[in-house]
């Protein structure tokens, strides 16, 4: 049997990545399958704070202060196809927060949330920002990761192993409001370090996203386009920056809701 080009192969993987987009990327849940690979999603929040305007609230990172993250935090561990698409939402499994009681102070750390708005559950429901994570994607993981706690723990430890921001601080890659840095020099220092290609998500020029991808045992392995990372708006110059974090601070203590980051509703 002969086989295909190589430029037919490739029409074909752009168009499924092209369809994966149109969809969203999601995969209905009567043809969901076991997944074929993890993404660590990882957010920079020189970037993602620096975009917001108005008050702010006591759950938000970004208004934190001089206990503000500076460093690369936690998205979520997202199960993902080859395709570029993801499953999601797997399980009636709702998200307990006395499940992981003894990670919190990790999680409050580590995977805090930089939004003061509430993030949409599986259940059509308002939630805290790790219950959408455990609710669309957490539940997605099975056999690899049991429950919530695993889920949750695994995730950390990966965090911890796979130090982004060191990696790219040693390379002298650090948070500068006045430099730019070249994209495939970050790209490098992280394939010389975990030998694997992370992804790249910016706004504006500056990186607001760094996706490391896992084999199901927790070896990296290079990642793939995935359908959220076709639009140009989300594409990385041959330059970025890493913001400098600026506290938004909270005005005269009051609550109040700031739009949703976009990445957030991943």
């Amino acid at each position: 049997m002969a086989s295909l080009p190589t430029q037919t192969i490739l029409s074909l993987q752009i168009l499924v990545l092209l369809i994966a987009y149109v969809s969203g990327g999601v995969v209905e849940a009567k043809n969901q399958r076991e997944f074929d690979y993890f993404a660590l999603a990882l957010q920079w929040p020189g970037t993602v704070c620096q975009r917001y305007t108005g008050h702010c609230c006591s759950s938000n990172a970004c208004c934190r202060g001089t206990n503000a993250p500076i460093e690369f935090t936690i998205h979520g561990l997202w199960p993902d196809y080859n395709d570029g698409t993801w499953p999601s939402c797997c399980t009636g499994s709702n998200f307990d927060i006395k499940e992981i009681s003894t990670l919190l102070s990790a999680l409050e750390t580590y995977w805090p949330s930089l939004s003061c708005s509430l993030a949409s559950t599986c259940h059509g429901g308002k939630g805290l920002f790790w219950a959408h994570e455990w609710e669309k994607h957490g539940t997605c993981s099975f056999p690899v990761i049991r429950d919530e706690y695993d889920y949750f723990l695994t995730t950390l430890n990966v965090y911890f192993k796979y130090n982004v921001t060191k990696v790219l601080n040693e390379a002298g890659y650090i948070p500068s409001n006045a430099e730019k840095y070249p994209l495939g020099g970050i790209i490098t220092a992280i394939q010389n370090a975990f030998h694997a290609t992370p992804l790249l998500v910016c706004s504006n020029g500056a990186v607001e996203e760094l996706r490391l991808c896992f084999y199901k045992d927790f070896k990296p392995r290079d990642c793939v386009i995935g359908s959220d990372m076709l639009s140009s708006k989300s594409s990385c110059p041959k330059y970025v920056s890493l913001p400098t974090f600026v506290s938004l601070g909270l005005e005269n203590g009051e609550d109040a809701f700031l739009s949703l980051p976009q990445n957030e509703a991943l």
